[in-house]
């Protein structure tokens, strides 16, 4: 099937395997590219959690499949070394021929101009049309539309209200929450999207290095099982209702939520719980049940009950798709 967004990346089916931390390592990278779709490196999750050299790892992809890949550029502001070691790794990335970039939690247009010599594109992260129109207005060349389903940091706005809110910006757009199966798959692109992002169904993959626990908990949970939080980065986040989860306050008090508002504070302070969240899902996605099992999902766990091979998932979700779609395109 051909949309904007496939004959803009290269790709052949209209599918993204989302950039997770921690669960983003390259195995699963290089297999869901390799089946047609296109996998997404998170750097932090390539270096700090399994340990990979960023450059090394990007070339042990290559040598798996000559499918292209992305990467995420989380750019919310942080530390100065922090940002620097962000622009070095997409220079490497641009450098070991990376052309697809997903942004989030900042304004992308640095990443627009390091990308546009080397013909790149880039897609940002959104959760509502005002966020949209400032990325829209840095020059980005798709919007991933995060809904009120997806893991991890997640939207308030349903699928269908999102895509009727953006889709006369002109951008391709890419549904980001809630699927899980692929009946769920070709009906966002029979809605009117250029493509999906999924981050849950591919944890529950043979490749992905998250513990096996993380995994099972995915193929046990159903929506309802699915709570927000902003006590892990201090914005809402979406993870599993695990016992752990179930003792821990899951929002910010009276003083850390004003501090989080507050404008001259909110980014030291989202620096602050970052720190630790990053600590945290790094050692649950590890060691599973024997530690603390705080663990992102979204409520696309509905759809999911088996692990399967990334390439198998990608294959299942394109046999999906309506005859007529695939004819039309």
């Amino acid at each position: 099937m051909k949309t904007r967004f496939t004959e803009a990346a290269g790709i052949d089916i209209p599918l993204i395997c989302g950039p997770m931390y921690p669960c983003s390592n390259k195995e699963l990278v290089a297999a869901v590219s390799a089946a047609g779709g296109i996998g997404v490196v998170q750097p932090l999750s390539m270096v700090f959690v399994y340990k990979d050299d960023f450059r090394e790892g990007l070339r042990w992809i290559r040598s798996q499949t000559d499918k292209p890949i992305g990467m995420n550029v989380l750019i919310e502001k942080s530390s100065k070394i922090y940002e620097e070691r962000m622009k070095n790794w997409v220079q490497i990335a641009l450098e070991e021929g990376v052309k697809f970039f997903i942004t989030s939690l900042g304004n992308p247009r640095w990443v627009v101009e390091a990308a546009k010599p080397y013909g790149g594109i880039v897609y940002h992260d959104v959760t509502e049309r005002h966020w949209a129109l400032k990325a829209v207005d840095a020059g980005v060349h798709g919007l991933i539309c995060v809904n009120n389903r997806a893991g991890g940091h997640a939207g308030q706005r349903e699928a269908r209200r999102l895509l009727a809110d953006l889709k006369d910006l002109g951008k391709p757009l890419i549904c980001a929450g809630g699927v899980g199966d692929p009946e769920s798959f070709a009906e966002m692109l029979k809605m009117g999207y250029d493509g999906v992002q999924m981050g849950t169904r591919f944890i529950a993959t043979e490749e992905c290095g998250a513990h096996p626990d993380y995994k099972q908990a995915i193929l046990t949970a159903r929506a309802e099982d699915i709570a927000m939080t902003d006590k892990l980065s201090g914005t809402p986040c979406a993870i599993i209702k695990t016992p752990s989860v179930e003792k821990m306050s899951l929002q910010t008090g009276g003083v850390e939520r004003f501090l989080l508002k507050n404008r001259r504070t909110k980014y030291l302070m989202r620096t602050y719980y970052a720190l630790g969240s990053i600590w945290k899902l790094k050692q649950a996605s590890v060691k599973g049940l024997s530690y603390k099992d705080v663990w992102q999902a979204g409520k696309s766990v509905e759809g999911i009950n088996q692990i399967l091979p990334a390439g198998e998932i990608v294959k299942q979700y394109a046999a999906a798709l309506p005859e007529e779609m695939v004819a039309r395109s």
